[in-house]
């Protein structure tokens, strides 16, 4: 479980710096404009951590499965070496499934407004600049997000249902309770990550006359939120976590005279 912690740390934080120069730029009013190779570098960046994310909620769901349900063989399931090749799979999915679409992007002629409706680049915004062809990039983009966040989120709501039912089968009420408390961090996760991205997507599809702080405000919440609540979330529920911290911060009492 700590290793997918981990790696799901490593992908806020690395999402966190793709995207830092052009937020903090038009926040505090430094730059406002962005060339399209770093436009394009950045949407990669976004686009690709998006997919990690994802791949690692499926992945800490598979490890919540496998320790309710199988408990005895969890250390057997769960090897190191296991863990290990699930995330090289998940780098290697996330990294060679975007660059067809992207690379593209940088071959269009882009003639309608240069105006970005977020802080950041993405896919959406630069096709939607564009007058050349992009049915390769709609037809591709729309068939990598049902490969990846549709079908993660699928295989993440039939571990759940798994899980329901293995935990329903349980007799004693308190172990039942027990066992769906090891999975509220992650359940809160993936909402925190799955809103965002279906608001910001439905934004995008059906938001064209909604207001232009409607754009930027869904925006930010996608790029912020996740990797702002991650730490909380898991702080308060994980016991380890939360004595390191006690640790870290003891608490000084102080002595009064009275």
């Amino acid at each position: 479980m700590f290793y997918f912690l981990a790696m799901l740390a490593v992908t806020d934080l690395c999402m966190g710096l793709s995207t830092v120069h052009t937020v903090l730029g038009v926040l505090w009013g430094l730059s406002r404009e962005v060339s399209l190779d770093a436009c394009i570098a950045q949407s990669y960046f976004i686009h690709g951590l998006s997919f990690v994310e994802s791949s690692v909620l499926l992945a800490m769901a598979f490890d919540r499965y496998v320790a309710i349900c199988n408990p005895l063989r969890y250390s057997s399931i769960l090897t190191n070496d296991k863990v290990m090749k699930i995330g090289v799979a998940i780098l290697c999915r996330s990294s060679l499934l975007i660059p067809p679409v992207i690379i593209r992007l940088k071959f269009l002629n882009y003639c309608r407004p240069h105006i970005l409706s977020h802080s950041f680049c993405l896919h959406q915004d630069l096709i939607r600049m564009a007058c050349s062809d992009i049915r390769f990039n709609s037809v591709y983009a729309l068939a990598l997000v049902l490969c990846t966040l549709l079908l993660d989120s699928v295989l993440i709501l039939v571990s759940y249902i798994r899980i329901l039912h293995s935990v329903l089968a349980i007799a004693s009420r308190e172990e039942r309770l027990k066992s769906l408390q090891t999975c509220v961090s992650h359940l809160c996760a993936v909402l925190v990550f799955y809103i965002p991205v279906i608001g910001l997507t439905m934004v995008h599809r059906f938001g064209q006359h909604l207001s232009p702080v409607v754009h930027v405000l869904m925006g930010n919440v996608y790029i912020i939120v996740p990797p702002l609540m991650n730490p909380i979330i898991y702080s308060v529920k994980t016991q380890q976590i939360r004595g390191r911290i006690r640790r870290w911060f003891p608490k000084t009492s102080l002595s009064t005279r009275g």
